[in-house]
């Protein structure tokens, strides 16, 4: 892993010994003046430190690239090669104080100039080192060889004896804490107050749970992951047995029911989208938005009762008036106010499909991202339903902000005081599409004829049993590949015994697999075949880890018990299975256009179940395939086509 930040810092720091030389030469017949021969002394050590540095770093990058990622043995003198470079990152801070000090000394009187050189090159080398700390600061582990030692003899050594119990439970306790601090640091921006510290507890303990059983490097999961992209590419091009969805003839009643549903989902997902306010609408429309926003900024707009939370300039919902095409007097409540497990939504009447509409805005705030990470099982509790199950619990609490709001303030007797004939919709994109399901299994009793379309919505939300009840009311839209449908702790559980097993038995440095990776991600070409020790076992065999996969393993991890049962959905429960909500239409990309230019892609839609979505697919698409404009994108081409074949 090694070679990776030195790669990265050798091509910076010749750059910077160059422009010292250099700076040095030109200037080295100046230092004849008061103080001078401190500066030319310092600036000379500096370059051999430097020429030091840069031979240590060349050291390293070719030791950390030899053998494979299960095979450190070509690699055992790395550990001489870090105390070295420590010792020159010693000696590069002692002679940086040492610079700080003669430049900044009252009796040195040379030109301005030679000055000004001096005291750049000591700013320079303070920026670094600061960067430095605060990387260290950011990835090290403190826990070390603990974690390794405990966790290994776990299994072995006798927990119930009191020694062995506090030493287990102090070494959890840390991991929790170093990730608990890593989360306060990068949350840093964010006001914090009871909700936080629970969330962050919380989340650290989630990841903790999840890589304190491996010992892998962001690298090698870099790797992990271009390997089973290439693996995935030449799996798909194999025959494939009969997938789990609902077949039908474009003459079914079954199709004509997605048509209907496909026309409403494109319909709603508007109001999906402009949830989310300015950065949609600009994201958009770059070139005209600002445009059209700052001719909006200064009309009239509801009574302050009918908006809640901050949006100067009424940049928000000037957007959300462009976006939808409503009137002013179409807005029953809009609220900006944004809060972990308090999300944004606006309620408004749908005259073109007589519907009072709760759009509900996705992930756009670190609030939002602590949100969805609150990844916990809760028991969510109904009246008049028979069986009750479990949900994600941040999206849960999300879910409850909301129905208080329309319960309680009366937001929702308002709506229908308005229009009493019209029916309840409820949507959402992404974090809003996983909230507003929730809303909608709160709200379905009150509200027996209600519909919610959920877009892109997180995979691990419901269980099975409520996830089967909403079938009747929910429809979940998911584009290609997406991961965020695809996310739940037994799916990421997965991943990474898949990627375990894959890096650690492939035959291959490190390095070629990134490189080989980055080509075949750019410029595409055929799945590169390498080696690996899986190959010529039989499937018996499959169901153990290998000593290599053992190597990388910090003790047993759950996900290896997926691969002794026959399903992976018979996995033990550490992590509750949950599934996306209600009836899933998955929309995958069916052909595109070969220029370079063209968008011209065309997309074919088909009912699918939860069991279709229980393994997260790499693909360069997998981010792009959440985003809101793909997704309204899609649905417009397919509502197209369709308004198309009508008169046909």
């Amino acid at each position: 892993n090694f070679s990776l930040p030195a790669v990265t810092y050798i091509a910076l720091l010749p750059c910077r010994w160059v422009g010292i030389l250099v700076l040095y030469a030109v200037h080295k017949e100046r230092f004849n003046c008061p103080g001078g021969p401190s500066l030319h002394m310092y600036l000379l050590i500096l370059l051999f430190l430097l020429a030091a540095i840069i031979c240590a770093l060349s050291a390293l990058v070719y030791v950390s690239m030899q053998g494979t990622i299960s095979n450190p043995g070509p690699r055992k003198s790395l550990l001489k090669l870090l105390y070295v470079r420590l010792s020159l990152c010693l000696a590069e801070f002692i002679w940086a104080i040492v610079g700080a000090i003669w430049v900044s000394d009252s009796s040195v009187h040379c030109e301005k100039t030679v000055v000004n050189v001096v005291i750049g090159t000591v700013v320079a080398s303070w920026v670094i080192i600061i960067f430095t700390i605060i990387g260290v600061v950011i990835v090290f582990d403190p826990l070390g060889g603990k974690k390794t030692f405990y966790f290994t003899d776990s299994v072995n050594r006798n927990l119930e004896s009191s020694q062995s119990g506090q030493l287990l439970y102090n070494v959890k306790s840390t991991a929790t804490r170093v990730w608990e601090k890593r989360i306060r640091l990068l949350c840093c921006c964010i006001v914090q107050d009871d909700d936080h510290r629970v969330a962050f507890t919380s989340i650290a303990e989630l990841f903790r749970n999840y890589f304190s059983d491996t010992d892998l490097v962001p690298s090698d999961i870099a790797a992990g992951l271009t390997l089973l992209h290439q693996e995935q590419d030449k799996m798909e091009n194999c025959p494939k047995e009969p997938e789990e969805v609902l077949c039908h003839s474009p003459s079914s009643p079954v199709t004509d029911d997605l048509d209907i549903e496909l026309e409403n989902a494109a319909h709603y997902m508007l109001f999906a989208a402009a949830a989310y306010g300015w950065p949609y609408y600009i994201y958009t429309n770059p070139f005209t938005a600002l445009c059209k926003l700052n001719s909006d900024c200064c009309r009239n707009r509801p009574t302050d009762s009918d908006i809640t939370g901050s949006d100067r300039h009424n940049l928000h919902f000037g957007s959300i008036l462009n976006i939808t095409g409503l009137q002013y007097r179409d807005f029953i409540h809009i609220s900006f106010h944004n809060k972990i497990y308090e999300i944004p939504f606006f309620v408004a009447l749908d005259h073109k499909k007589e519907a009072i509409v709760v759009a509900v805005r996705g992930t756009l705030s670190f609030e939002d991202i602590l949100t969805d990470l609150s990844a916990d099982c809760e028991d969510l509790t109904l009246e008049d339903v028979l069986e009750n199950g479990f949900v994600h619990k941040g999206i849960t609490q999300a879910a409850n902000y909301i129905y208080r709001k329309l319960m309680n303030d009366g937001i929702l007797n308002q709506a229908f005081t308005v229009a009493p004939e019209y029916k309840l919709v409820i949507v959402g994109h992404s974090l809003g599409g996983g909230t507003a399901s929730i809303l909608a299994i709160m709200l379905r009793n009150s509200f027996p004829t209600l519909r919610c379309y959920a877009f892109s919505p997180p995979g691990g939300l419901l269980s099975k049993s409520l996830a089967d009840y909403t079938k009747h009311f929910i429809v979940s839209v998911i584009v290609g590949k997406d991961l965020v449908a695809r996310l739940s702790m037994p799916n990421m559980e997965d991943l990474k015994r898949r990627i375990v097993r894959i890096v650690a038995n492939c035959n291959r440095p490190k390095y070629q697999i990134l490189l080989r990776g980055c080509w075949y991600e750019v410029f595409g070409g055929d799945p590169d075949n390498f080696p690996t020790e899986l190959d010529g076992r039989n499937q018996d065999a499959l169901t153990q880890p290998l000593l290599a996969e053992e190597s990388l393993m910090v003790r047993r991890s759950p996900s290896y018990n997926t691969l002794e049962d026959e399903s992976r959905l018979n996995s033990p429960p550490q992590y509750p299975h949950l599934y996306l909500p209600g009836k899933i239409i998955h929309i995958v990309e069916e052909s595109s256009s070969k220029r370079l230019c063209s968008s011209d892609i065309k997309y074919t839609a088909r009912w699918s179940n939860e069991t279709a979505f229980s393994s997260i697919l790499i693909s360069p698409k997998m981010i792009t395939d959440h985003m809101p404009d793909v997704v309204l994108k899609a649905l417009n081409s397919l509502s197209q086509e369709h308004g198309s074949c009508i008169p046909c």
